[in-house]
């Protein structure tokens, strides 16, 4: 749900997971096959886990962080990982770089460019995600909503970034 000041969109599991699963019809739509499917930690990881699943595709994973300060809210120095896990050995071929959202696009883009540049192996690649704002300076191969207001996504799960395990041991004492 969008805030009446477009500065805020909250979205519920139900909505998230409807989303992920219109991003897949959307990549299947476009005809592209491909071999690998690699999400950007952690944002990508619940679209790529499902992906993967409706896919049939191994899942690797690429971890990166930029968003740690103020319980997640405010961007900071990007850091991606040096390693991609993979249950194939080395990704290569055709692989679908999956995560939650295109932002600023700083990270899709220094993520892409590591990857044509370091990963050889690799022959096409292309970017999917659930959402891509306005100001975003990367634009993903495949987006299922556009933001032009550029409003703060209150994702599901967020909760937890200001959860401790004594909070949570607390919720469930009976």
């Amino acid at each position: 749900m969008l805030t009446e000041d477009g500065k805020h969109l909250y979205v519920s599991y139900d909505e998230y997971h409807s989303l992920i699963e219109k991003l897949a019809i959307k990549v299947h739509q476009s005809g592209w096959q491909f071999d690998t499917i690699l999400c950007l930690a952690r944002g990508g990881m619940r679209p790529g886990d499902i992906l993967s699943r409706v896919f049939d595709k191994p899942l690797a994973i690429m971890s990166t962080s930029s968003y740690r300060a103020e319980a997640g809210t405010l961007q900071g120095k990007l850091d991606i990982a040096h390693y991609i896990t993979t249950p194939r050995g080395e990704i290569a071929g055709k692989v679908l770089l999956v995560d939650d959202l295109a932002d600023t696009g700083h990270t899709l883009s220094v993520v892409i460019n590591q990857l044509r540049n370091n990963y050889k192996p690799i022959t096409e690649l292309r970017s999917a995600v659930i959402w891509a704002k306005g100001v975003s300076a990367f634009t993903p191969d495949y987006a299922v909503e556009i933001l032009p207001t550029n409003p703060w996504i209150h994702q599901p799960f967020e909760n937890y970034d200001t959860m401790n395990p004594e909070q949570l041991q607390a919720k469930w004492v009976v």
